[in-house]
């Protein structure tokens, strides 16, 4: 199964036999057919594994006694720890995936949780950018950096240059360490720092641009993109693919990197990746991250995600007249509940302007 965290782990192993069992082999329904991924899998498992271990605390000997009253205790103790609602919600909704799956399975006699209720979990209205935001993010990258001072001596540290003062990219080439070495890789170490900077444009481009997650970013290959269509291949949550069009700035910063910049990066670890983190592999959700956080910061915008770039994306389609539908199918969202948030979030950014403007408001 997924590895969840140590104590979720101890609690597992100390789980009788056949509740073990159960877990490992909701586990492998989740990831092996419901194609669920690593991460949802571990939460999963850790709320699972919670439950359960409640349910031998209150005398269930097998997994059959299982019932109504013991999800609803589990729920109770886990409100009265502090749990938030969205956390309560999910905790409920993993006991209610498990029961369907046990009864479906034979092990459980009846869905016991088929009629389990959670807190409606409060869904905050996400933070987005305004459009010329937006855009003097994408670009900042192509911004010049702060010139860095030359070391006063061959043998003195480099430097660490502060974050905000840096925007050019958080991730440094690997440097060499022996000045024997150094030197003759010289040019390729220059050649691999400027490549940084077109990687981190084509990432904030297509972030905007197409609205997917960074998790969606960052697997993509190289012959994931159709340039004569513009249009990439995304493979979503579920194992779903869809394609998502892109416009005429990210095809730029797109032909630049493919050019200038990923032959620079490419090492053995690259394989057909499109976005290369600055030692060759392929680039990793947590430094794709932490890029878009850094260059919000330099160029004095707030705080801002992948995410919120995604939020930001939807929003201004909606604004500019997008169909909901189209945009469901842009972001990847299997209902369209999920998509109606972002109805709300431009009815409130007109009722803003509108306090703001009118006279009589």
């Amino acid at each position: 199964m997924s590895r969840p965290d140590r104590g979720t782990q101890a609690m597992h192993q100390a789980l009788p036999p056949e509740l073990r069992d159960a877990v490992d082999d909701f586990a492998a329904h989740l990831s092996g057919v419901r194609n669920r991924s690593a991460h949802t899998v571990r939460a999963y498992v850790t709320d699972l594994v919670s439950l359960l271990d409640h349910a031998v605390r209150m005398g269930c000997v097998d997994l059959a006694d299982l019932d109504l009253s013991v999800l609803r205790s589990w729920l109770a103790r886990q409100r009265t720890t502090g749990a938030a609602r969205t956390s309560l919600a999910r905790r409920a909704a993993s006991a209610r995936a498990f029961s369907a799956w046990a009864h479906r399975a034979g092990l459980l006699p009846a869905d016991v949780g088929a009629a389990l209720a959670s807190p409606r979990a409060h869904r905050e209205l996400p933070t987005v950018l305004r459009a010329d935001q937006a855009a003097t993010l994408v670009e900042a990258p192509a911004r010049p950096a702060p010139r860095t001072p030359a070391p006063r001596s061959v043998g003195a540290p480099a430097e660490q240059a502060p974050l905000a003062a840096a925007p050019r990219s958080v991730e440094a080439p690997a440097r060499q360490a022996p000045l024997a070495t150094a030197l003759p890789s010289k040019a390729a170490e220059d050649t691999a720092t400027e490549a940084v900077p077109l990687r981190d444009r084509v990432l904030l481009e297509l972030l905007y641009a197409t609205g997917v997650r960074v998790s969606e970013a960052c697997g993509l290959d190289v012959g994931d993109v159709d340039h004569s269509r513009r249009v990439i291949r995304v493979l979503g949550k579920g194992g779903r693919e869809r394609a998502v069009p892109y416009g005429v700035p990210a095809q730029r910063a797109l032909d630049d990197w493919l050019r200038r910049g990923r032959p620079a990066l490419v090492g053995s670890r690259s394989g057909d990746a499109l976005l290369l983190g600055a030692k060759g592999g392929r680039l990793n959700p947590t430094t794709a991250r932490q890029i878009v956080g850094a260059y919000a910061e330099a160029v004095g915008l707030p705080r801002t995600s992948p995410h919120g770039l995604r939020h930001s994306a939807a929003t201004h389609l909606l604004e500019g007249g997008a169909d909901l539908r189209a945009v469901q199918e842009l972001l990847g969202h299997s209902s369209l509940a999920s998509t109606q948030i972002y109805t709300h979030v431009s009815v409130e950014r007109l009722r803003a302007a509108y306090r703001q403007a009118h006279p009589r408001a």
